[in-house]
């Protein structure tokens, strides 16, 4: 079974422009697009922070409200979580110098694996060194030939990427929509392994999976389910425990993948899930066999993050009221969020150079926002990107909102 209906992506336009280059170097000295977005000054990507307290950051030397990353517990600057990863490396040094199956295996390591099981209700966990790792690992291990991927179009790159690197077939259904995932199910091989994998809250989209409809799907074709929820973990569910939780359908995921880049305040990635399925991926994962793991430090520091989440629900509840607040009033003064019911909110723009040129005149209005175009996101269909944190405080909202509306009204998208 061949691919399809796959979301477009960079490698495939280059494999297109450059098929039967004998130069693997043309490409790269062809490629002047950054360059010339670079010479109008609204290049919006690799950009220096100096400083980033959480809603606040410090660049080129200007403090401007930050809407423009995943820090959406604030915990990132926590004093507890610093000192955690401080005496990490204080006891431990700042790195174990070899894969998990080898010699990177910490106590740290195990301790973090067990209490994100119990988090979750889970039978067991396993930290990766990073979120895409763990997608990789999981995909990698699972899918092998003759079993089949079924994916979200709109699924994390990630996600792409790990079926690349398995030796299964894949096939997309539209973006949450249920009837096309019916009708791809219902037409897939009944004699071969089967496996839906979607985010939970999918990253430019801010919306949620359809978790109910999904998991009546799995039941009804008896396939298996993952959800990688990076965006839902400390964000929606009962004390921020994501999208599985939140629908009250844990119990009928078989795996939950997740990162600690976010919400919990550190680097890595983990899946939690049935001990054996688990124990398989430990084994047959490439990322987790071939990589590094994940140091001391990040690793104390992200059991901290997970125990202050634990410990502090209401910050959950404060970053939904950051949310809620920006959306409903971005909707009420003429702005396209989509279908956002999360602390991420698309600001769609459409056109790409607009949306380049809003994001550097946000900027010199002190906000950062990202901005999003091809192939992240469809042509024609750039946003702004804007993700808030429970400790933005509402003057900065308003600040942020203020300077939109001026943009807005300049601009007439």
């Amino acid at each position: 079974m061949k691919e399809q209906n796959t979301k477009p992506n960079l490698d495939t336009c280059m494999d297109y422009f450059y098929k039967g280059s004998k130069d693997v170097f043309k490409k790269a000295y062809d490629f002047v697009e950054a360059d010339m977005i670079r010479q109008l000054n609204i290049y919006p990507y690799y950009q220096t922070i100096d400083y980033n307290e959480g809603p606040k950051c410090i660049i080129e030397g200007k403090e401007v409200i930050m809407l423009g990353s995943n820090n959406y517990l604030g915990l990132t600057t926590h004093p507890e979580v610093r000192q955690a990863a401080m005496d990490a490396i204080n006891e431990y040094g700042t790195s174990l110098t070899g894969s998990r199956l080898l010699n990177g295996t910490h106590k740290l390591h195990l301790k973090l694996e067990e209490d994100l099981a119990a988090f979750f209700n889970k039978e067991s966990c396993l930290v990766f060194s990073t979120g895409y790792q763990a997608n990789i690992g999981v995909l990698s291990a699972l899918i092998s030939k003759s079993n089949l991927l079924i994916m979200d179009k709109m699924d994390h790159a990630s996600i792409y990427d790990g079926y690349k690197v398995s030796r299964g077939d894949v096939i997309s259904f539209k973006h949450n929509d249920m009837e096309d995932l019916d009708n791809v199910l219902a037409s897939a091989d009944k004699d071969v392994g089967k496996l839906i994998m979607v985010d939970g809250v999918f990253s430019m989209e801010g919306d949620v999976a359809k978790l109910d409809d999904l998991v009546a799907l799995k039941q009804k074709y008896n396939t298996r389910l993952v959800v990688d929820d990076a965006h839902g973990v400390g964000v929606i569910g009962p004390g921020g425990r994501g999208t599985a939780h939140h629908y009250g359908l844990q119990d009928h995921v078989d795996l939950i993948v997740g990162t600690f880049s976010k919400s919990l305040a550190s680097v890595g990635g983990f899946v939690v899930g049935n001990y054996k399925v688990v124990d398989f991926i430990k084994h047959y994962g490439r990322s987790i066999v071939f990589s590094a793991s994940i140091p001391p430090a990040s690793t104390a520091a992200a059991n901290k993050a997970l125990d202050i989440l634990k410990r502090e629900p209401e910050r959950v509840e404060r970053v939904q009221e950051n949310s809620r607040y920006m959306r409903e009033n971005l909707v009420s003064h003429g702005f396209d969020v989509g279908g956002s019911e999360t602390p991420i909110v698309p600001i769609v723009v459409g056109n790409e150079i607009l949306a380049l040129t809003l994001w550097r005149e946000l900027l010199d209005l002190g906000v950062y926002v990202n901005s999003v175009v091809y192939p992240a996101v469809p042509r024609d269909r750039a946003v702004l990107r804007t993700s808030y944190t429970s400790e933005h405080k509402r003057e900065d909202l308003d600040k942020a909102l203020e300077a939109l509306v001026t943009l807005k009204k300049k601009h007439g998208f």
